[in-house]
């Protein structure tokens, strides 16, 4: 199960207009059926980012050349997605390559989508976890955001963030490793109220366990996006910790650190809210 995996990423370098939100939900309502429960609010953060999300497999298809009306998105009982292509003149062994597992997410102002192509089984458990590198609330510290958060953590994990390695030490690896874990969980396809601490990533190590044994056969992909986006005029630099999760089936699970951007860019796209936008017209062909 060698299949490449790509990743388009699109940040909100600016802030929407409500025009734009309109623009959107209107894409997704007439040509994405399962999304049509976002709920329609176009002063909610929330609901932009549903809806950006949303349209990510149709820029997706349409960078394929796809048409529209030539693909569909099929969706596991555990939830996750996978796209197949009605192509014309196709031998079946070929057909049953080309299926589409994606996995979507987003936190802030980055909306992300990994994709993977090959056979229905080897394509749905796929993931991706983004968390930005900031507090929350804003004005918390570094030591009470751990706290608020530490029921997701084992001791372990606990024992790699301690106070006295420094807030920014701390905080780089909080959100490995709960990005980790949330691209996990996404691949896996479990639900919201899904125990984290059932799950134990020992980083330095470069290993893993959910409930006291080996997760065998995965493959973590970790990298950073740094961001400058305007807000009210100012623009702002924000960090995100991205980890990719990847069932290839392999005896055992590896990490891929991705720390040069020239590696990075073989597989990773990064596309601003102006691309998006402009692109609507031709993703309803």
């Amino acid at each position: 199960m060698n299949s490449p995996l790509l990743v388009w990423m699109l940040y909100l370098n600016r802030e929407v207009t409500t025009e734009e939100y309109e623009r959107c939900y209107e894409l997704i309502h007439k040509t994405v059926p399962h999304a049509r429960t976002i709920a329609h609010n176009p002063t909610s953060g929330e609901s932009l980012r549903q809806i950006l999300g949303q349209m990510m497999p149709l820029l997706m298809m349409r960078h394929r050349r796809i048409p529209r009306a030539r693909w569909r998105d099929h969706v596991t009982s555990s939830g996750k997605h996978w796209i197949e292509q009605m192509l014309d003149h196709v031998n079946p062994e070929h057909h049953l390559r080309s299926m589409i597992g994606y996995h979507l997410a987003w936190e802030n102002s980055l909306v992300g989508m990994v994709m993977v192509q090959g056979r229905q089984r080897e394509v749905v458990n796929i993931g991706l976890g983004i968390k930005q590198l900031a507090v929350e609330p804003r004005d918390a510290t570094v030591a009470a955001y751990v706290e608020s958060l530490s029921h997701k953590l084992t001791e372990l994990e606990l024992s790699f963030i301690t106070p006295e390695l420094g807030d920014e030490i701390v905080l780089r690896r909080l959100c490995i490793i709960l990005a980790l874990k949330s691209a996990y969980i996404k691949a896996i396809g479990q639900p919201i109220g899904f125990d984290w601490s059932r799950l134990e990533f020992n980083v330095p190590e470069e290993t893993c366990s959910g409930d006291g044994q080996p997760l065998t056969g995965w493959e973590f992909r970790l990298y950073k996006a740094q961001l400058g986006v305007q807000r009210k005029g100012t623009v702002v630099e924000e960090s995100y910790q991205c980890v990719t999760a990847h069932f290839r089936g392999t005896p055992n699970s590896t990490f891929v650190w991705q720390d040069s951007t020239k590696d990075l860019e073989t597989w990773v796209q990064f596309i601003n809210i102006d691309q998006m936008t402009n692109v609507i017209p031709k993703l309803t062909d």
